[in-house]
């Protein structure tokens, strides 16, 4: 995985708290954090959260109606158009 971000050792987050919200919450963008060189966690903005989380249950939704389909679970458009406009009628 390749960030376009900064890096910083635990240490650096355990000192310096107050001035990486305050960064991450002004530029959105995330920070990598290395534990003995290694990459363990990524923290980012509340917003930014928000909309990886929005964007994975769209995802979802999309590779479930993928899914659907594939199975064969599902109605042709006109046929359901047609039972709407008849149950409109009624």
């Amino acid at each position: 995985m390749k960030f376009s971000t900064q890096v910083k050792p635990i240490s650096y987050l355990k000192s310096h708290t107050a001035e990486i919200v305050r960064s991450i919450s002004e530029s959105r963008q995330p920070l990598l954090i290395t534990q003995n060189g290694e990459a363990k966690m990524v923290v980012i903005d509340v917003k930014s959260y928000e909309e990886q989380a929005e964007t994975m249950a769209l995802l979802k939704l999309l590779a479930l109606g993928n899914r659907e389909i594939e199975n064969g679970q599902f109605r042709d458009a006109q046929d359901v158009f047609a039972e709407l406009d008849l149950a409109d009628a009624q």
